[in-house]
């Protein structure tokens, strides 16, 4: 679909990050731009920026999680401007609180936001794309929606955006509708998505405390997110497949290097086992051991033992190979 001016797009998760990177993509194409966050200042800023490259701009407050929200959102982007070209179902959110022991209000709020928010999405502006005579849908998941490793609530949601939007793909095909579909899959990018607690429902501006162990993990995976390709760069890999009308854009071939291991572990009926070492982070091995040095010197001594903890005695040797079964 070649994207021109006169056009219309509507970015959620557009108050920064990649959504406003796609915003100002857009906009520097000729499209007018409907920006939708949750953050009412950022988003208020996000659309003015966007509006100085000449363009028309529209900024609604909405949480995608809420059917009624997103419906408002397809509602007011016709009423403003009659019709709309490309959407991008960008907002996502990831919790960093124990997938297992951690409150399952964080599984809902992961699943409602990254997986719900594109179902929603998909369901209020697609007969609009297909009333515009040429339209494109965008769903951001991720390289965790190829092969899992980053966190439970937020690979199970991923996983879910590329199977729905495969499956919109063949609909739309089978039924001959002129919508295209991209799923964006990236892997590190430099945005804030590792700070989106401040942003769940009720949490007024949580913080999350961490174990000494996930001190760790959060040290590391903040590394590769500063490391990672800039939003704008994955917003302009992300206009190129549309233009294209190509179904995959997968910024980081390294991920797709991992899904292919998997799929072949899969194939051979192989029980799944870790990578040795992610993309952007250090060996899998030299984690686990700074986890378990963290563990042992915070974890108190058994009562009346007269012994201090002793920062220099992990739980396990991680000389021994034993990490590799934590």
């Amino acid at each position: 679909m070649k994207l021109a001016q006169g056009q219309v797009a509507v970015v959620t998760g557009a108050a920064s990050g990649i959504g406003l990177a796609l915003a100002r993509c857009f906009a520097a194409r000729g499209l007018d731009v409907v920006l939708s966050d949750i953050e009412v200042g950022p988003l208020e800023d996000a659309a003015e920026s966007v509006a100085e490259a000449g363009v028309d701009t529209l900024a609604i407050v909405a949480d995608v999680s809420r059917p009624d929200d997103v419906d408002e959102l397809a509602r007011r982007t016709i009423e403003r401007f009659g019709s709309v070209n490309v959407v991008c179902n960008n907002a996502g959110v990831v919790s960093r609180d124990d997938p297992w022991t951690g409150p399952v209000d964080a599984w809902n709020w992961v699943i409602g936001v990254n997986l719900m928010g594109v179902v929603h999405g998909i369901r209020a502006f697609l007969p609009h794309l297909v009333s515009s005579g040429r339209g494109h849908m965008v769903n951001t998941a991720s390289v965790a929606g190829l092969a899992p490793g980053m966190g439970a609530a937020y690979s199970a949601s991923k996983h879910g955006v590329v199977a729905l939007s495969e499956e919109l793909y063949h609909g739309l095909n089978m039924m001959g509708l002129p919508v295209g579909v991209t799923t964006l899959c990236p892997g590190w990018v430099q945005t804030s998505i590792l700070d989106a607690e401040r942003n769940r429902p009720g949490s007024d501006g949580r913080v999350v405390e961490f174990t000494a162990a996930q001190g760790v993990a959060d040290k590391y995976a903040r590394r590769a997110v500063a490391e990672g390709a800039t939003p704008a760069w994955t917003a302009d890999q992300t206009i190129e497949a549309i233009e294209s009308d190509r179904f995959w854009a997968i910024t980081d071939d390294r991920f797709l290097e991992l899904a292919l291991e998997r799929w072949q572990s899969i194939h051979d009926r192989r029980n799944p086992i870790p990578a040795d070492r992610p993309p952007g982070m250090p060996p899998r091995r030299q984690i686990v051991a700074e986890m378990l040095e963290a563990m042992s010197m915070t974890q108190p001594a058994a009562p009346g033992s007269g012994v201090e903890a002793s920062p220099q005695q992990p739980a396990k040797n991680a000389e021994n190979g034993s990490p590799d079964d934590v």
